[in-house]
């Protein structure tokens, strides 16, 4: 009977030293940061005109240790699909893209910016790690 009390106690310490651990474990976690953050903006005219020049141009970036980033420009416009009008150089930090270019006819253009992630400036297999929001030039 003796040895039942003591593993009842013996147990019950152990339950209240394994909340305790648990418990500060939580608070370590929630005090540190729980994932990278990164952004894309990217900035157009609202409108432009038939044979005039579009200038959109973004920024973005990633606090991903250990990767370089490259941003690219995307373009979708009468009825083409996405493809990439522009990117940037290969940067360890925030990288910057511009694109200029003219529309031959009316209608809407769709940009978008992409950042990419690469282990190397010759990287093969870059990681699409951010996408900007889509904007739309009305051309004239």
């Amino acid at each position: 009977m003796t040895r039942t009390k003591k593993t009842g106690a013996m147990a019950r310490g152990g339950r209240v030293a394994m909340i305790g651990a648990l418990g500060l474990a939580s608070v370590a976690l929630a005090a540190g940061p729980a994932f990278a953050k990164g952004n894309v903006d990217i900035t157009a005219p609202g409108t432009a005109y038939v044979g005039k020049t579009v200038t959109v141009k973004a920024q973005g970036g990633d606090d991903s240790a250990g990767y370089l980033h490259q941003l690219c420009l995307e373009e979708n416009g009468f009825g083409e699909g996405w493809h990439q009008e522009n990117c940037s150089a290969v940067v360890e930090g925030d990288a910057q893209v511009t694109a200029h270019g003219t529309s031959a006819r009316r209608g809407n253009l769709q940009f978008r910016a992409v950042l990419y992630g690469l282990t190397s400036p010759h990287d093969q297999k870059p990681v699409r790690l951010h996408a900007s929001d889509v904007v739309t030039v009305h051309v004239r």
